[in-house]
């Protein structure tokens, strides 16, 4: 009995000094399941893990076979200090105190062998090297790790994450370069149609998507027109299939859209401004600063249900209007003339002229009477305005405008503007001249410009353009002491009725261009194509709707510098000492002549002595006259006949940039009066012929006159 005790307490103490080791062994191998888990293992280590695996998962498979048959079996074979360790693991209680941890180490074979029967952590251990098997599997990863494997042995594990989620992006950057060439190449391969196919698609069924965007390939194109070319297509292929499209889908003709080609030579700028042609412009209105202010005309309005907001930073009496319970026309205060509905581009030139108070001053185009009225009220309702306008129908609706917004200073007149020069030579200090034009600014107001607009309308409108603003700088007078200063607008976008009308007027009458004074718009063009105009038409203004959100408009500001004309080109030149003209010669040789057929013709009436004796030299003198004087009539009708035909090829190539001034008047008509018979006009009263002859009169001043 005493050797058995002495035998178990030899096996209880052999078993106690075992526990530890076995703690030590199994905390080893917790701490190296989570550094895998963390860190990927290399992959000769995976080799070797994948062997174990291979070699553990036969018993493996035969333990999970026998288990649920045996398990009580199992129990029960197990030994005493086997079963008490595996209790202190299903509690948790794996070691007592972190002092049970030591430093030893052992190799893996004599892990397995004392951990062999231990089946449930056999398990675990082999999950665990399935968890790290599937952590690496991933074939492009393995790839990447497979290369930089020995170079990331040496760094910590946040750096090797780094270095691979470096590498990930860089692949990924590097496919989206690919995806972007393969989108460029291909846009390169946009094949362009040609103009007959184009207008059969449109004469048929144009298809709107397909056109618009065949409209962006093209300009695409254009903008980098060498590489994305199509061999064989030139540029002017290109523009006119992208002028089709761009008639067809925004309903203009071809001449108004080849010359916005020219104006926007950017394709994406000249859709911009197409589409904004087609939108409409915020309703604003101009506070009438005689009866009101702003602020207080907002709050009214306001009141009224009217949602305002000022207009713009550079305007302290505009006003738009979003949204409006009432009609804007119909209110008390629009009744009352304390405001006037007016687009912001009219507030632009009446700005630029900045009349004074005192000032004489003509609007030379003032229906329907918003500029007339702005320039009253910057005046004070003082000094003198005329109004003029030629249509006496819309001189009605300038009248009724200032009565309701009470301007009292105001004449107006109902005359061609090309009669101020000769009725009121020098008689202004500002003029502002609101010039009649094509109306290609103000398209989405009416749209029949896009189709009703052509050269020869286009010729009309800068030729009276032309003639008006000469005869308002004639009227105006260079010697003003506050004045002496005209205002040229108009609501076009062309070239031909802005800058080549100014700097015809510049050639023609010495002034000069001078700022405007305004804070916004685009300079003028002092280069257009071929063409080169005064360096000063910088100073001048233009406002698109796509830019500025306004009308297209233009402003120009000139300045008188004196009354006299300028000199014509031949007599510009002065003579130098010693030279003597041609023309001079034979103009002397001339007057001696016709002195001397004079002085013969004396001779001859003083008495009949003279004419016998002298009677072979008269008749040679008279044939010399006559001779003399037919070769100078037919001179005259030569030069004359020369001057009339350079006058209409002037006329007929005119573009609107020609500068030699040749402007084609039109030839006025004549009264025509009508025949009445002798015998009616015997009967009829002198009351009576006072009244046909008034009628006669009337009709044939009403064709005399003519406004454009």
């Amino acid at each position: 009995m005493v050797v058995a005790k002495q035998k178990k307490k030899a096996t209880n103490g052999a078993a106690a000094s075992a526990k530890p080791e076995k703690k030590i062994a199994v905390q080893k191998k917790v701490i190296a399941k989570k550094v895998d888990a963390i860190v990927p293992v290399a992959p000769k280590k995976v080799v070797k893990v994948v062997k174990k695996k291979q070699q553990a998962e036969t018993p493996k498979k035969t333990k999970k076979a026998a288990k649920p048959n045996d398990e009580e079996d199992e129990e029960e074979e197990l030994p005493e200090d086997l079963k008490d360790f595996k209790k202190a693991a299903s509690a948790g209680k794996l070691f007592d105190s972190d002092d049970d941890m030591g430093d030893e180490e052992e190799d893996d074979d004599e892990i397995g062998i004392k951990e062999g029967p231990l089946g449930s952590d056999d398990e675990d251990d082999e999950d665990d090297i399935d968890m790290d098997d599937d952590f690496g599997s991933d074939e492009d990863e393995d790839d990447d790790e497979g290369e930089d494997s020995e170079e990331d042995e040496e760094g910590l594990p946040i750096e090797k994450k780094t270095k691979k989620l470096d590498k990930k992006m860089a692949k990924i950057a590097a496919e989206g370069e690919e995806e972007l060439q393969l989108n460029i190449t291909g846009a390169d391969r946009f094949e362009l149609p040609t103009v007959e196919e184009v207008e059969e698609e449109i004469q048929t069924a144009p298809n709107l998507t397909s056109m618009k965007q065949r409209i962006q390939d093209v300009i695409q194109v254009l903008g980098d027109f060498k590489n994305r070319r199509q061999e064989g297509k030139s540029r002017s292929d290109y523009i006119e299939v992208l002028t089709k499209d761009l008639c067809s889908y925004y309903g203009y003709n071809e001449y108004l859209m080849n010359k916005f080609q020219q104006i926007f030579p950017a394709g994406a700028e000249l859709l911009e401004f197409l589409e904004a042609n087609d939108q409409p412009r915020p309703v604003t209105i101009r506070t009438n600063t005689l009866k009101t202010r702003r602020g207080e005309l907002a709050k009214s309005l306001i009141n009224r249900g009217m949602n305002v907001d000022p207009a713009a930073k550079w305007t302290k009496v505009g006003l738009v209007v979003y949204d409006t319970q009432v009609p804007v026309g119909a209110t008390p205060e629009y009744l009352a003339g304390h405001y006037m509905i007016q687009g912001l581009c009219s507030l632009l030139p009446v700005m630029a002229l900045a009349p004074q108070p005192g000032e004489r001053v003509l609007d030379m185009a003032a229906a329907p009477g918003g500029k007339t009225s702005h320039v009253a009220a910057l005046m004070k309702n003082s000094g003198v305005l005329f109004a003029n306008d030629p249509s006496k129908e819309r001189c009605t609706a300038v009248i009724g405008n200032l009565h309701r917004l009470g301007v009292n200073c105001s004449i107006v007149s109902s005359l061609d503007g090309r009669e101020y020069a000769k009725i009121m030579p020098q008689g202004f200090d500002r003029i502002l001249l609101d010039a009649p034009c094509s109306g290609t600014g103000v398209i989405w107001k009416d749209q029949s410009v896009k189709t009703s607009r052509d050269s020869q309308d286009v010729q009309k409108r800068h030729t009276l353009q032309r003639e008006l603003i000469l005869s308002a700088i004639d009227a105006l007078d260079a010697n003003s002491p506050t004045g002496g200063y005209l205002v040229y607008s108009t609501c076009s976008v062309l070239v031909e009725e802005n800058e080549a009308v100014v700097n015809y007027a510049l050639q023609k009458r010495h002034c000069k261009l001078v700022p405007t004074g305004l804070d916004i718009g685009v300079e003028g063009f002092t280069k257009f194509r071929e063409y080169r105009f005064h360096p000063t038409l910088s100073l001048t203004r233009r406002y698109y709707p796509h830019v500025h959100n306004i009308d297209g408009f233009f402003v120009a500001k000139i300045k008188k510098m004196s009354n006299t004309k300028n000199p014509k080109p031949e007599q510009a030149g002065d003579k130098k000492e010693g030279e003597t003209d041609e023309t001079d010669d034979k103009k002397k040789k001339q007057k001696k002549e016709k002195k001397n057929g004079k002085k013969g013709e004396k001779t001859k009436k003083n008495g009949g002595e003279a004419m016998e004796v002298d009677g072979e030299e008269g008749g040679e003198k008279k044939d010399d006259d006559s001779t003399t004087a037919s070769k100078q009539r037919s001179l005259k009708k030569k030069k004359n006949a020369d001057k009339n035909q350079r006058k209409g090829e002037v006329a007929r190539e005119d573009d609107g940039f020609n500068t030699k001034g040749e402007v084609r008047y039109e030839p006025k008509q004549k009264f025509k009066h009508k025949k009445v018979n002798r015998r009616l006009l015997a009967r009829t009263s002198a009351k009576a012929m006072k009244k046909k002859r008034r009628k006669v009169m009337t009709k044939g001043y009403s064709g005399a006159t003519t406004s454009d």
